[in-house]
């Protein structure tokens, strides 16, 4: 991928949903990370600097509001 940015994705089967949700849940050591969204853990689930970001509504907000870069760099996540 460009920017220096090296993902890990873990694909998660249908019908495979509610476990790989409620293993996250214990990685995240229950904290959600939805961004005050509320509903607590979502997929695609993502982690920045081995921390619970949020999902896909997160990281999109993030993006559009310009705030996702310092996030991913201050991470040390993205090198630009």
């Amino acid at each position: 991928m460009g920017h220096g940015v090296n993902p890990v994705v873990c694909e998660v089967e249908e019908g495979k949903e509610e476990a790989a949700i409620g293993e996250l849940s214990r990685t995240d050591g229950g904290g959600g990370g939805d961004g005050g969204g509320g509903g607590g853990i979502q997929l695609p689930a993502v982690f920045v600097g081995g921390k619970m970001f949020g999902g896909l509504d997160r990281v999109m907000s993030t993006h559009i509001s310009g705030e996702l870069v310092p996030v991913l760099k201050d991470a040390g996540a993205l090198w630009l």
